[in-house]
């Protein structure tokens, strides 16, 4: 007798440590098969993100009786009409910033050899500094053909996000009956043949028509239960998305309009900086203070200026952030700020810095998920991923 269960405790103790290989196995495919196929995969992720974000003006056209193939050449013309305008402005401002070149290059140049001599250090790089002869350095043939490049992969990668964009607008519905043929209907089958067997092993005649009936009961209740998770991680979701992206935007709109009140150039560009680049936290936002604040310093060459842009711009990422953020959101989906570093370092390695800016969201999106199961293991994930001890 304790031979046997010395050995079901050995075997017990053998699958688990098969099953955590097999998962971890599964977790590094995934990851590499990610990062190899990251061409499909992003405009794929950004497409369902977008979904996401029309899903309520959607719903709202649907429930008014608007046409599928209307509301999607609309949701297109949204899209459209928004990127044209914002690469509108940013091709300006860059037109406009490679005209003012030589200038800032003579302020930064100026800049860098007085903080040198100040400073005490006496290489000739900085005591000498020219701006122009970093530039004369360069291969601007090469940074050019690369830049030529990037934009045409850059307008491909649009073009194949709205196109996902439609395909997943138009198909999301046949995913969500398939998942309900799938789950509902086995497991109501899978419930009708187990009252039968318990029926017949109490030697009772078994009543089909009773059987049914509970069959279909169980298939209703399971019905309800997959539409109310799903309505419940959908919502959870969409709230996610339209704030992030929304609390961003604010904070970007606000950070143009104080950098063009104080009348530093080019504030439409670091405003779309500052809504671009706080989907990654702490770095993200380090990034989106410093560069307007450096470049605020070789525009203006005052340090009471380079002040005033500074508190004023971490006043609005601070409200923005750290307390609109939070109190719509709600705590319930704080990150634990270790699961954070490592989701960035993870999906940066796998995409690229598309995949710092998506990192967030996806943990949260995962989060999401897990939260929603009744497993015990996502339970403990779940506790693992936030930031508050529950």
């Amino acid at each position: 007798m304790k031979l046997n269960e010395f050995m079901m405790t050995e075997k017990t103790s053998f699958d688990g440590v098969t099953k955590f290989f097999i998962v971890a196995i599964g977790l590094v495919v995934i990851g590499i098969v990610l990062k190899e196929l990251s061409h499909i995969c992003i405009p794929l992720l950004i497409a369902v993100f977008l979904f996401f974000v029309f899903s309520p003006f959607n719903n709202w056209l649907i429930k008014k009786k608007i046409p599928m193939f209307l509301i999607i050449i609309l949701d297109l013309s949204i899209t459209f009409a928004v990127l044209y305008g914002i690469g509108r402005i940013v091709v300006d401002s860059f037109l406009q910033f490679a005209d003012g070149l030589p200038i800032y290059g003579d302020k930064l140049s100026n800049l860098i050899r007085t903080a040198a001599v100040s400073l005490g250090i006496t290489d000739s790089f900085f005591t000498q500094f020219s701006f122009d002869n970093l530039i004369r350095s360069l291969n601007l043939q090469d940074i050019l053909g690369e830049l030529f490049s990037s934009t045409f992969s850059l307008l491909g990668s649009v073009l194949f996000v709205l196109f996902f964009f439609v395909f997943v607008l138009s198909g999301n519905k046949t995913i969500y009956n398939a998942i309900e043929r799938r789950y509902v209907f086995k497991k109501a089958y899978s419930g009708l043949e187990d009252i039968k067997k318990d029926v017949k092993q109490n030697a009772e005649t078994v009543d089909e028509s009773k059987t049914a009936d509970d069959s279909d009961r169980g298939k209703k209740l399971r019905v309800q239960q997959l539409e109310d998770t799903f309505s419940k991680i959908t919502n959870q979701i969409q709230r996610y998305i339209i704030t992030k992206v929304g609390v961003n935007l604010s904070a970007g709109v606000l950070t143009t309009i104080v950098l063009s009140l104080i009348g530093v150039d080019f504030p439409v560009v670091w405003g779309l900086f500052v809504f671009l680049f706080n989907f990654i936290p702490t770095i993200g936002s380090a990034a989106a203070l410093v560069f307007p604040v450096l470049f605020t310093l070789v525009q203006f060459d005052s340090f009471g200026v380079v002040l005033l842009v500074t508190l004023l711009l971490a006043g609005i990422q601070t409200l923005a952030f750290n307390v609109a953020e939070p109190m719509i959101i709600g705590k319930r989906l704080n990150l634990n700020p270790l699961l954070i570093l490592l989701s960035v370092l993870l999906w940066g390695y796998i995409w690229g810095i598309v995949g710092m800016l998506l990192s967030v969201p996806l943990t949260a999106i995962i989060k999401i998920i897990i939260s929603n199961s009744d497993s015990p293991n996502m339970e403990f994930f779940e506790q693992l991923m936030s930031q508050e001890e529950k």
